[in-house]
């Protein structure tokens, strides 16, 4: 069968009813495990669905109750609304507790990233050892970004969906401000060495002027 057949074939066939694209959407968001995005939603729906359109009457009408529709970088979830998270406390197992250097680390990163290992040490004023690196890969909190086209093409890192998830942040632009992250102590009072600084302390969102042209694709 060629594509324009296959086409015509799908066109015959009208797309189910908004409501009925909302129930598919839910019960996909309550059985995944993760965030999906509306491509992966597309290509399990039947032809001609909108998904976005979906989303919206979906999240208007979860607005208010015990668990939100909520995006998570570019994907959608179901979560718990904030104000209900104290009820999920003995649902919480800590499995392990983040040291101060790798809490630090991870502020500097969602903060600053793309961010070598160099800057977030120029950044603390102390070594980042690999240990702390590790912990938070391996966590899925943070990834491999892009290579620094500098002498050395130092790798970078970013802060992942999971950390954004886990956090109830759509994206890293939601998070604390500086001065938030200091009263409670997840970031020393010291003046950062080097001239460098994070987001919230006088840094352009969008970065310098050709920034994106220190790194790889």
């Amino acid at each position: 069968m060629s594509q324009d057949q296959e086409n015509t074939e799908q066109s015959l066939f009208d797309a189910p009813p908004i409501a009925e694209q909302e129930r598919m959407i839910e019960a996909m968001l309550f059985a995944s495990a993760t965030p999906l995005d509306t491509r992966e939603m597309a290509a399990r729906m039947p032809h001609g669905s909108d998904p976005s359109e979906a989303l919206v009457h979906l999240r208007k009408r979860y607005e208010g109750r015990g668990v939100n529709l909520v995006r998570v970088g570019d994907g959608w979830a179901m979560r718990t609304a904030p104000d209900l998270g104290y009820l999920m406390r003995r649902e919480m197992v800590e499995t392990r507790k983040l040291s101060r250097a790798a809490i630090e680390t991870l502020a500097i990163i969602a903060y600053h990233q793309p961010v070598t290992r160099a800057e977030i040490e120029e950044i603390r004023g102390v070594s980042v050892s690999r240990g702390t690196v590790d912990q938070l890969l391996e966590m899925e909190w943070i990834r491999f970004g892009r290579r620094k086209m500098t002498p050395g093409r130092p790798v970078t890192f970013v802060v992942t969906e999971s950390f954004l998830d886990h956090f109830g942040l759509e994206s890293a632009r939601d998070l604390p401000g500086l001065k938030e992250l200091r009263a409670a102590g997840l970031l020393d009072n010291r003046p950062p060495p080097g001239g460098l600084s994070l987001a919230g302390e006088g840094d352009d969102d969008e970065g310098a002027p050709g920034q994106n042209e220190l790194f790889e694709d």
